[in-house]
Formats: structure tokens, C-alpha cells, sequence
């Protein structure tokens, strides 16, 4: 019988144990952990909206409305109308025919993949993908190929090398351990090429990134390409929680018919959805957000440049700090948090062994002010000047 508290053990030794922070405070850039208020630079609310007034009110609304709990799945009698109309607004924002609501991003990604491929097919994803998309692909017994960072020549490659067989290219739309993005414009032309489809999973650039924070896909693919799928969740820059899945009609009812994910769970709660309802209208009316968490992002970057800080090419508001070590990334941690300063110490397997970090996330609540505190919290912990190397 495996040995738990053995594993365990080794796991404490090698760094990698993972513990729980309790919150007694609401979502925010100040939130409060057993008595104390933290800067958190560690959450993926990045317009700030999960505690916001009109989200929560639409919420008590709904709750009104539609009671708590759904009661059942969405094929049986848990499809409300709240549901409905969030559906036919998420594809009215993204400009795709359908889209499909999941309760979470997870289990969209793993609904989309074993719907649509299964033993014989393939399926090829960036090196970095989301720990969802692998296991969606070993879960649909397809063939997992993975392809370098980014490498498109290779993806390209890898795909001339196998042509029987179903084909699906999954991809991150911003990585979420790097925050860097994925080019999805060309992702597509290698896609058709191939006749593969395309999954762009926009969990962390919908609502941030493109015009009206559309997500990354926007500007870079016509709503005509009805071979994109796209995946997006409602938890980070929407502030609610859920996910969904947009594209054309036939594959909507496709997952529908058959992806297990979708299927077999009780639908989300439909107050949440309704309050997700007014979310996106809030994201709609963001620009002045996003222009500020902008400036937020050029400001901590320049900051860091001038300590010589290892920062991850990353426009987004995943900034990670690459320490390499684990035990040195949960040193620096800790040392944030007796600063009263919230980064969470990203270690393997979450990211390669040797590539352990500081994820560092900025939300458009942040001040210019709490920025320049963690950056001099930093300069203190690295113990150099300003423009000297860390």
C-alpha cells in the first residue's frame, strides 16, 4: 500500500509542499490572513472586480430570482434562463455563433478535447500549456504531442509527420506561469493548413487583453474562422467564476450531445451567471481599467529593470520573477510576507524543475504607490540599489 505520509514527507523535503492560505477578508489588493493585512500581488483578479458593488448586488439579484443551487445538469432541468442569456451575451462579446457554458475552465478544456478526439487522433500543445489541456489529451486517449515554447516551425513539423488520425492544436492564449502570449494569428494559419482545429484556452488574457478586453484572439482572428475554439473562464479579470467555450453552431451542439464535462455535473449556480452578466458588461466599460493596469505593468517592469531583476518577457499582468531554485522561492516568499506583501512561490511541477518563481500578478486596483512598495521590498530583500544587479 502506498506510503501517504512518507510521500509526503519527501515532498516537505524537497520543497515542494503546498499549503493553504485562509482569507478573512474579501478578494482585493489588501486582503486579511489571521488577523493581518497583506498587499496581495498573488491573485488573478486583474480588474479588481470579484468584491465589486454592481457584482454583488447583481448576485443578490439573482439569488432572488433563481434561488441558490441549479438542482441538476444542464440537460436535465438546471438550464435557467440566467444561463441562457449569459451564453447568447459571451457570444455576442467575442463575435462567435454559440458559446457554451462549463463550471470551470478545467472541465471545459477537458470536455472540448474528449469530445472531439479520441483514440487514433492527436492532439499537439505548446510545452507550457495549462496543466488542463495535457490531461484533457491523455484523458481522450489521443495522442499527446508536445511542441517547444512557441515553436511553430516544430508544431509545424510534427504535424507533416502524422497525417491520419483526427488533429486538434490546444495552446494557452496567455501562459499563465510566463505571461507571455501565444501568436494565435499564425497558430491559425498552421491550423488550416493542417486542417486541425484550434483551441485557444484565453483563461488569462478574456477581459484583459484586445479591444474592449475581447481577449487575445480577438484582434488576430476573423469571426468567419469558424474552426477556432475558443475556451475563456469568468474567475480572473470577470471577477464571478465559471467557464465557457465559444464557436460555431455545430461544434457548440457537438459538446453539447457529447462532452462528458458539460453532461454529467450540476450546472452552475444561475445567480452566479447572472451576476456574470453584469461582469461583462463592467469589462465592456473597463478601458480606463486596463489603461491604468497598463501603466501599472511599464512601471513595475522598468522598476525591476533598474534592479536587475530576472523578470519573464511579459506585457501581461503576470509578471514572474524567475529564482530557480524552490527553496530560495519560497525563501523570498516568506521574506514578501513578513513585508506584509502577498507573491506566491511557483515551484516544479508547476513550471520546469530549475524554474521556480515569484508570480507576481497585478490588478488594476493596484496603486502606483503599493507598486513602488513591492519593487522597494525587493530592492531590500536583494539587498542592492537601484540600478545594480540583484
Amino acid at each position: 500500500m502506498q506510503n501517504l505520509a512518507t510521500e509526503l514527507t519527501e515532498r516537505k523535503r524537497l520543497q515542494l509542499y503546498r499549503s493553504r492560505q485562509t482569507l478573512e477578508s474579501p478578494q482585493g489588493v489588501l486582503v486579511r490572513i489571521e488577523g493581518r493585512e497583506y498587499l496581495s500581488f498573488c491573485s488573478n483578479d486583474y480588474l479588481g472586480l470579484a468584491n465589486h458593488p454592481q457584482l454583488i448586488e447583481a448576485f443578490k439579484q439573482g439569488a432572488d430570482r433563481f434561488g441558490v443551487g441549479s438542482g441538476a445538469a444542464h440537460l436535465v432541468t438546471g438550464h435557467s434562463y440566467a444561463h441562457q442569456a449569459l451564453e447568447e451575451d459571451l457570444a455576442e462579446f467575442v463575435g462567435r455563433p454559440r458559446a457554451l457554458l462549463f463550471s470551470t475552465g478545467y472541465m471545459a478544456n477537458l470536455g472540448v478535447i474528449s469530445a472531439l478526439t479520441g483514440r487514433g487522433d492527436l492532439v499537439y500543445e505548446d510545452r507550457l500549456n495549462h496543466a488542463s489541456l495535457i490531461d484533457a489529451a491523455q484523458i481522450s486517449n489521443s495522442r499527446l504531442v508536445r511542441y517547444p515554447h512557441l515553436d511553430l516551425a516544430r508544431l509545424t513539423t510534427k504535424l507533416a509527420a502524422q497525417t491520419r488520425g483526427q488533429r486538434l492544436i490546444a495552446s494557452d492564449g496567455v501562459f499563465s506561469m510566463d505571461g507571455d502570449c501565444a501568436p494565435v494569428a499564425e497558430l491559425a494559419q498552421v491550423a488550416e493548413q493542417a486542417d486541425a482545429w484550434l483551441l485557444i484556452d484565453d483563461a488569462h488574457g478574456f477581459g484583459v487583453l484586445g479591444r474592449d478586453g475581447r481577449g487575445c484572439c480577438a484582434e488576430q482572428i476573423a469571426a468567419s474562422s469558424n474552426e477556432l475554439i475558443l475556451m475563456a473562464t469568468l474567475g480572473k479579470a470577470c471577477g464571478t467564476f465559471g467557464a465557457f467555450v465559444a464557436g460555431s453552431e455545430d461544434l457548440v451542439e457537438t459538446l453539447i450531445q457529447q462532452a462528458r464535462t458539460f453532461i454529467y455535473t450540476t450546472a452552475p449556480p444561475p445567480a452566479v451567471a447572472w451576476a456574470s452578466r453584469r461582469a461583462l458588461q463592467l469589462v465592456r466599460e473597463a478601458q480606463p481599467l486596463r489603461d491604468h493596469l497598463d501603466k501599472l505593468i511599464e512601471r513595475f517592469r522598468i522598476g525591476a529593470g533598474q534592479l536587475s531583476l530576472p523578470l519573464l518577457p511579459s506585457t501581461t499582468p503576470i509578471q514572474p520573477l524567475l529564482v530557480g531554485d524552490s527553496g530560495e522561492a519560497l525563501r523570498l516568499s516568506k521574506a514578501l510576507s513578513e513585508h506584509g506583501i502577498l507573491v506566491t512561490a511557483i515551484r516544479p511541477p508547476t513550471v520546469p524543475a530549475g524554474t521556480a518563481r515569484l508570480r507576481i500578478t497585478l490588478s488594476a486596483q493596484h496603486t502606483h504607490e503599493q507598486v513602488d512598495r513591492l519593487l522597494d521590498s525587493l530592492q531590500d530583500l536583494c539587498g542592492v540599489s537601484r540600478n545594480a544587479a540583484c
